[in-house]
């Protein structure tokens, strides 16, 4: 029986073990968007996973939508993500790069230039976001022409180029958690006409066209997306989610990816099972049982669910995390208010099984 704790090989790679670290925002970058020292620490703590996916980092300067995020669209940017990836590198780790652009999740004071959001379609998004000047409502986004759009999936593609050139492993493209690609992808927040909206079939292009454009320039093997069908998160709605995920499996599942990586819903189950039986490649899950995922999830590896299990907050917690639940714990409890910003505290403190009473 195939089990979380053994290898596996990616069309490119391959992995120590079926234990992913979930891509999760921290908001530590440093000056100009640059991973910091810091950075390269808690990344290289981590290395144990079979693979490590990055924060989300935005490929171009209107993709950010938080305070405290790095980018891959300056030299400098690239500069700094090479020590990072060494440092994984050396610890004989395996990292990719989450590339996420917010979309119409952000707001002007984030945004450099007089910039403002942009999004499928000119819709604001309930919620609120916090900013370096307080808590502010989301505003309506700027709806990107159809050469914007393309410029936009350009963009994509010279952020994975730079990711590489970073050393990262590949990249992976954020197409969850309501954010840009999520955008185009659900009725509410696109209601475009033209080929980029309306049907199920127009709202998935800018996916397809983005997970194509990003394969011809890094190689497909170096290449996944991450979606999250029916999550509700950053004000989606997604009431029927069945078909536009089918429809968007269907269209990527030729081009040989890396990997597809589910984070699933809640009532989501059935639809992972049949987007897994679609997906020809590996099956990344980041799973929804009563919450999020936890340490016994490991098990869907071993009864076929998923190939991979990816880990979010268990892995800020747990640097060592795959030891672990190999033992079956003991676990570090997280504590949230450390996630977002900050310094070393709760982000490269968390001790490892090895150093716990010493």
């Amino acid at each position: 029986m195939t089990t979380a704790f053994d290898p596996i090989d990616l069309p490119g790679i391959r992995l120590a073990n079926r234990i992913a670290m979930a891509p999760m925002t921290r908001s530590r970058a440093g000056e100009g968007g640059t991973a910091t020292d810091l950075v390269a620490e808690y990344y290289a703590q981590r290395a144990s996973a079979g693979l490590i996916v990055s924060e989300g980092i935005q490929p171009s300067v209107v993709g950010q939508g938080y305070p405290g995020t790095p980018g891959l669209h300056s030299a400098e940017q690239v500069a700094s993500w090479r020590k990072v990836t060494d440092a994984v590198h050396a610890a004989g780790g395996r990292i990719f790069a989450q590339l996420m652009h917010a979309g119409r999740i952000g707001h002007p004071v984030v945004l450099p230039d007089g910039l403002t959001p942009v999004s499928a379609s000119a819709v604001r998004p309930a919620g609120q976001l916090f900013t370096g000047t307080g808590t502010k409502d989301f505003t309506t986004p700027h709806e990107l022409t159809g050469d914007e759009v393309r410029q936009t999936v350009a963009d994509f593609a010279s952020a994975a180029r730079n990711a590489v050139d970073a050393g990262f492993d590949g990249v992976e493209l954020h197409g969850a958690n309501g954010y840009l690609i999520h955008q185009f992808l659900a009725p509410n927040s696109n209601l475009r006409t033209d080929e980029w909206g309306g049907s199920e079939e127009a709202r998935i292009r800018f996916a397809v066209e983005v997970v194509k454009a990003v394969s011809a320039e890094i190689g497909a093997e170096r290449t996944a997306l991450r979606i999250s069908p029916g999550n509700p998160y950053n004000d989606i709605d997604e009431p029927a989610p069945e078909a536009v995920y089918t429809a968007l499996v269907r269209a990527i599942d030729p081009l040989g990816l890396a990997y597809l990586h589910v984070l699933e819903a809640v009532e989501m189950r059935e639809l992972t099972r049949a987007l897994r039986k679609q997906f020809s490649g590996v099956l990344v899950l980041n799973a929804h049982t009563d919450g999020p995922t936890g340490p016994d999830d490991h098990t869907l590896v071993d009864d076929g669910t998923a190939d991979v299990i990816s880990y979010g907050a268990l892995f800020i917690a747990n640097p060592d995390l795959p030891a672990r639940l190999r033992a079956n714990g003991p676990f570090n409890i997280p504590d949230p208010s450390t996630f977002f910003g900050g310094d070393a505290k709760g982000y490269v403190d968390y001790p490892a099984l090895d150093t716990v009473g010493s």
